[in-house]
């Protein structure tokens, strides 16, 4: 019996060309304006002209597809579906079909879990599949393993700073109207960031969103520069290290956002700044992902 393992995570563009392509998508089918498609090609210039993402998630993949590969021989098949660039969700759900899977395992590249973002890719998928048994990986942020690896980051970020140190986790900033809804996104991001400082013995640190939408509505905050800029008003903390909980990999949120906005607001803050390095196909968050699927296949 072979299990059906459909890996989904946001996808990005792969060369520039597809920028202004992939940005409508994301909007929804609505084409950006020359100015924020510009904005955008100028963020992705800044950090080498595109995006690693697409290169760091198949390289997460076809390390998750090796490692489940070792541990039971011919019981699962990986495929990789994105949200927003090709092979879409549904693509990789029907190749998964196709080859005849007693049952899909989804799995979203995200510990935490929302009704704006994972569950909309795990609701995609199961509809793709069809009348094939579809097994939903919950939130997988307070996996004892990758408690003790993000806490092992933060230990090693914090040898690049001097002084006080506070640490800040940060996620992806989503409407504050989700919180009215119940959905329990914001409470997920918070525990992550206890189990984490936990396991790293902090002291001082805080939790903070990034990467907020230019819209009109209130989203999640408050938002990690501004957290920056009131340290080095109010002075006392004399470093900052960041860890990025919600994000597994590099892309444009972290290698942008944080590496390099983030990081000018706190050099004109006066606060030294560092970051822990990213998960991307590192072994041990490979066994991490191993092991939440294998968790998940309850098929004899």
């Amino acid at each position: 019996m072979t299990i059906g393992v459909l890996v989904m995570a946001h996808g990005t563009p792969a060369r520039t060309d597809d920028l202004a392509a992939f940005y409508t998508r994301i909007r929804r089918g609505r084409p950006p304006e020359p100015a924020q498609l510009a904005e955008l090609a100028q963020r992705y210039e800044a950090i080498g002209g595109i995006s690693p993402l697409a290169e760091r998630t198949h390289a997460q993949v076809d390390a998750l597809r090796a490692e489940l590969e070792r541990r039971a021989p011919g019981r699962y098949a990986v495929a990789f579906g994105a949200k927003h660039a090709e092979p879409l969700i549904e693509e990789a759900a029907v190749q998964l079909a196709s080859a005849g899977v007693a049952r899909v395992i989804g799995l979203v590249l995200t510990p935490h879990g929302s009704s704006m973002g994972s569950q909309e890719y795990l609701e995609r998928a199961a509809a793709a599949v069809g009348s094939i048994p579809f097994v939903a990986v919950g939130p997988w942020y307070a996996e004892p393993a990758l408690v003790d690896l993000l806490a092992d980051r933060v230990t090693d970020a914090r040898t690049a700073v001097t002084g006080w140190t506070r640490v800040i986790f940060t996620a992806h900033s989503l409407p504050a109207r989700i919180s009215e809804s119940g959905d329990t996104y914001p409470d997920q991001v918070a525990d992550s960031a206890r189990l984490v400082a936990a396991a790293a013995g902090l002291g001082d640190w805080a939790v903070a969103w990034q990467s907020a939408g230019r819209t009109p509505e209130p989203w999640l905050g408050p938002d990690v520069r501004d957290e920056v800029r009131q340290l080095g008003r109010e002075g006392g903390v004399d470093s900052v290290v960041v860890c990025p909980i919600g994000f597994v990999a590099d892309h444009l949120e972290v290698l942008y956002d944080l590496d390099i906005e983030l990081a000018a607001v706190a050099d004109e803050a006066g606060v030294g700044y560092a970051r822990t390095a990213s998960l991307n196909d590192d072994p041990a968050f490979i066994s991490v992902l191993a092991d939440v699927v294998t968790s998940s296949d309850t098929t004899p």
